[in-house]
């Protein structure tokens, strides 16, 4: 096997005291995601202040979803690129790092592509099919069909990140956010306060920051000096490195989009109690998304850092890492639940003025934010065992006690029990659910055996 050393020392996650190398690995990306976050609100905050509580629902209720249905999936097939990347960096091998860098940019241009035509086709029947109500109807639409028009350089940033974050650099994907970050406030405030285009301002704000964070994570790559270096002259699809990608990528897509579907579905039934309460439940969103920016970020860098160490066979610092991990993100956990439900109707004042849909914001966190500890479990394990690419089991637990149980809460629970409060609870119980089973899994069966064959095997 071609071989290469790891000559940045902290690019390598095979090596010194664990704490310390997860939490320099995670602030990184933690601070990206945060400033992703950022970029998503900016538009809830101008649109719902300077146009109106309808428009905010129309930014943030249906096309939000569906944009985490469709685009979700292609997001999650580019985590199998990532646990692919870092085994391939974690042992070695140069020639396989390269491969597959440009496998993975190569498929991202042509997902996005694709991605572009499907979702400009399908946004006025999705939007019908979750009956948005018709009072956002038109806002909603017109900012779904200019979010896919950004949908390549989503899809090459978020690979292009993946890619750094496999070969341990966590950094640059934080520094091209924030740069974007600012731009899509500039233009947010430009297009929706100076120009007056509403809705249609908003979705362009955020396509050109998407433009700009895809040039500088390309810019980037193109001039590394390691083995995943961009050359675009050897962007194409090689089928070993594209069949091992999607072996781990299918599976985490699949759960992505499934987990988009049931939440589809439940915006369905929020959406039939009117646009107050889609408005609320936008507006929940975007502070319950300051935990899952922090939640997913662990999840990420635990992912890289045992996609390294399996790769280099350190399999005793790969299964003490899970451990170590856990415990920091539920401590970050705890705090962060205390900050949100102690500030969080403060907060909901920077978004919206209507006290309506603040009041029912704030009761709705009340019914997620006390459980948080309870999903850092399924983040932390499920990634862990990715890492090593047992990625079909974990998908098959997440969509059975999340996704499944959702559909079958919203189909015979809210019926009878057809309030804000019914629709809400269905995550928790889901939450406790899958954990346990995630827990008794990752303790008690041969996962990592079976991890070992599989790369004995060759596949």
């Amino acid at each position: 096997m071609p071989s290469m050393e790891i000559t940045n020392e902290k690019c390598n996650l095979t090596q010194g005291i664990i704490w310390r190398k997860l939490l320099y690995f995670f602030f990184p990306i933690a601070g990206g995601m945060l400033f992703q976050q950022l970029y998503n609100a900016v538009d809830a905050v101008i649109v719902g202040k300077f146009v109106g509580t309808g428009a905010l629902a129309a930014v943030g209720g249906s096309p939000a979803v569906i944009l985490n249905l469709t685009i979700g999936f292609f997001i999650g097939l580019s985590s199998g690129a990532t646990v692919v990347i870092s085994q391939y960096f974690g042992a070695g091998d140069r020639e396989n790092v390269s491969k597959a860098v440009h496998t993975a940019i190569a498929f991202s241009v042509a997902a996005g592509a694709a991605l572009t035509a499907f979702g400009l086709l399908i946004a006025p029947w999705a939007l019908r099919a979750v009956r948005t109500p018709e009072d956002i109807m038109g806002s909603a639409l017109q900012y779904l069909r200019i979010f896919f028009v950004g949908t390549i350089p989503l899809l090459v940033f978020d690979m292009g990140s993946g890619i750094l974050r496999a070969v341990g650099d966590s950094k640059s994907p934080l520094y091209y956010l924030i740069f974007c970050c600012i731009s899509n406030i500039v233009l947010d405030l430009l297009f929706v306060v100076g120009f007056k285009w509403s809705v249609a301002g908003a979705a362009w704000a955020t396509v050109i920051a998407l433009v700009l964070s895809a040039a500088l994570i390309v810019r980037k790559l193109c001039r590394a000096r390691e083995a995943y270096r961009l050359d675009f002259r050897e962007v194409r699809i090689h089928p070993a490195q594209l069949r091992h990608m999607l072996h781990i990528g299918i599976p985490a897509g699949i759960q992505s989009a499934t987990y988009g579907l049931s939440n589809l579905i439940i915006q369905t039934a929020v959406n039939d109690l009117g646009t107050s309460y889609v408005a609320a439940w936008t507006l929940t969103s975007k502070l319950d998304g300051v935990f899952w920016s922090i939640s997913n970020s662990f999840g990420v860098a635990i992912m890289a850092f045992v996609g390294q160490n399996f790769g280099s066979g350190k399999y005793d610092r790969m299964r003490k890492s899970v451990w170590v991990c856990l415990g920091i993100a539920l401590c970050f956990t705890v705090t962060i639940s205390a900050l949100i439900l102690l500030f969080g109707k403060y907060c909901f004042r920077i978004f919206v003025d209507d006290a309506t849909v603040i009041r029912l914001a704030v009761q709705i966190l009340g019914y997620f934010v006390p459980f948080y500890c309870v999903w850092t479990f399924i983040e932390i394990l499920s990634n862990s065992l990715r890492g090593a690419g047992d990625a079909i089991r974990p998908m098959v637990i997440t969509l059975v006690g999340i996704c499944g149980l959702r559909v079958l809460w919203v189909l015979f629970i809210v019926p009878a029990w057809n309030t804000i409060t019914g629709i809400s609870l269905c995550y928790p119980f889901t939450w406790f659910v899958t954990a346990v089973v995630f827990i008794v899994y990752y303790l008690r069966s041969n996962w990592l055996d079976r991890c070992i064959t599989r790369v004995g095997e060759g596949q």
